[in-house]
């Protein structure tokens, strides 16, 4: 497994967190060159390995958690717009199309060639090259999005902090992700995959394959899967409900990666917006 590039004096802070304070210029140092580092990019709160697995840097989330312990309240400002907290907003744009009413924090990691419209990314988050980041998404704190990707509007990506351990959402090189999509719980979006408006993808939801019926990894939306979501009936001692689940129509094939005239046309034929 790879090793965090931050210093381990971050895991030694985080073993006496509960005596810290703002009063500390030492620990202050520790923490800032280790959220100076996630937000240049340098470092990374997780990463998808060759193998496929997910690699959550632990030291980095504790880096951003400690942050909020160590850092004072400070002013901050982005033209007009004045701002009162512990992370600043961000100040380091490079190559990137930042268009006015975008919010990027301090310790948040912008690929250049990504586009930010009127939108919101959190500390630890990553956001990849010639990814699109729609009017009023959200990508939440240590969400890693990757390159190519379009977050339609609206879209929620969620964020996690606590435990350290927890994996963040995971958003693959290629995706599309409808107006109005949740992704929360650490969920992931493998490469390519598609997810129709509105569809709510939690780390438990189940995901069935239309076709055959066959329940697939929870959570997780197939490699260049078009997928929406769909509900399923359950028996209860009330009655019978349905409760959510994601339906995956069918698999693209990767020529079709790029090709938002079929996306669309897949998710005609099923009578869903694209």
């Amino acid at each position: 497994m790879p090793s965090s590039p931050l210093s381990p004096a971050v895991d030694g802070l985080w073993e006496r967190r509960d005596g810290l304070s703002p009063d500390e210029a030492a620990a202050r140092a520790e923490v800032t060159a280790a959220i100076d580092l996630l937000d240049s990019g340098v470092a990374r709160v997780a990463a998808v390995q060759p193998d496929g697995s997910v690699w959550v840097d632990e030291r980095a989330k504790r880096a951003i958690l400690l942050a909020f312990r160590l850092l004072p309240m400070t002013s901050s400002a982005a033209g007009a717009f004045h701002y009162v907290d512990r992370i600043p907003v961000k100040s380091r744009f490079d190559g990137v199309r930042v268009v006015p009413g975008a919010i990027a924090r301090w310790g948040s990691y912008i690929a250049p060639g990504a586009v930010l419209m009127p939108s919101y990314v959190n500390i630890g988050a990553s956001v990849g090259g010639g990814t699109l980041v729609d009017t009023w998404a959200t990508v939440g704190s240590c969400a890693q999005v990757g390159q190519r990707v379009h977050l339609s509007g609206g879209v929620g990506i969620g964020g996690v902090l606590e435990p350290p351990q927890a994996a963040p959402v995971l958003v693959e090189d290629d995706a599309f992700v409808g107006s109005r999509c949740m992704v929360v719980e650490g969920a992931r979006i493998r490469r390519g995959a598609k997810l129709g408006a509105g569809t709510i993808l939690t780390a438990s939801t189940r995901v069935f394959d239309a076709d055959s019926g066959d329940e697939l990894p929870r959570g997780e939306v197939p490699a260049r899967a078009v997928a929406v979501g769909s509900t399923r009936v359950k028996a209860f001692p009330g009655g019978d409900f349905g409760l959510p689940c994601v339906l995956v129509l069918r698999t693209l094939a990767e020529d079709e990666i790029h090709d938002k005239l079929a996306l669309n046309e897949v998710l005609r034929e099923h009578g869903v917006a694209p």
